[in-house]
């Protein structure tokens, strides 16, 4: 069944509810197609008047933010071993190539790494987790995480809802197009972000090996 269709047979309610909550768990750390759901639900709100947008801007936003405090407590409780754990579990997401390249843009950009990866589809899952475990300061990453989470859950709900009520007989025949769109956009992202996660690791063995190894003196 398509997301939107089955979206279509349950209350306004659960569809907040489970906007918020599936946003929060990928923010928190767990690979879910928070923006699908999104998406989907935007373009169904456009369409049945029972979905108030604002409400469920709101919820996804909410979601956003306190899902990506807590795995911020999270990652900063469990430090790198929490990254190992999360790496047998779901090798593809969280694979040293990934965390490498996480870990160097936070090193880079700090707070704004935090900001601008709530963008990517793949980053969405480390900003919280990784950003406690290398202790950024916690009111710096509140400040990117709130701000970061009411551009792009809000945004994404305005611009989505907008769209559909502009074109709302185009979208009733054709709705699943913006769905395709959102999930190649997001496939484009990942596969962007892998192919610097893997530049990344690669340097980094390189300057592993180039380190001068200490030759032992004899007495």
């Amino acid at each position: 069944m398509h997301v939107q269709e089955w979206l279509e047979t349950i209350p306004a309610v659960a569809i907040y509810a489970l906007v918020g909550v599936v946003i929060g768990l990928e923010s928190l750390g767990i690979p879910l197609p928070g923006e699908i759901v999104l998406v989907s639900s935007a373009l169904l709100a456009s369409q049945h008047g029972e979905i108030n947008p604002y409400v469920l801007g709101a919820c996804a936003t909410a979601g956003a933010i306190i899902g990506d405090s807590i795995g911020y407590a999270i990652g900063r409780k469990g430090g790198r071993p929490l990254l190992a754990w999360l790496g047998k579990r779901f090798p593809k997401h969280f694979s040293e190539a990934n965390i490498a390249l996480a870990e160097s843009s936070f090193q880079k950009w700090g707070m704004w790494a935090v900001f601008f990866g709530r963008f990517i589809a793949l980053l969405r899952i480390f900003a919280g987790p990784l950003a406690g475990v290398l202790h950024m300061p916690y009111w710096k990453f509140l400040i990117a995480n709130v701000f970061g989470g009411i551009l792009w859950a809000g945004g994404t709900t305005a611009v989505i809802y907008s769209v559909g009520v502009v074109a709302e007989a185009w979208l009733k025949r054709f709705s699943w197009l913006g769905l395709v769109l959102a999930v190649l956009i997001g496939i484009a992202s990942m596969l962007v972000v892998k192919n610097r996660a893997k530049k990344a690791a690669a340097a980094r063995s390189t300057s592993s090996e180039a380190e001068p190894v200490p030759v032992p003196v004899a007495d």
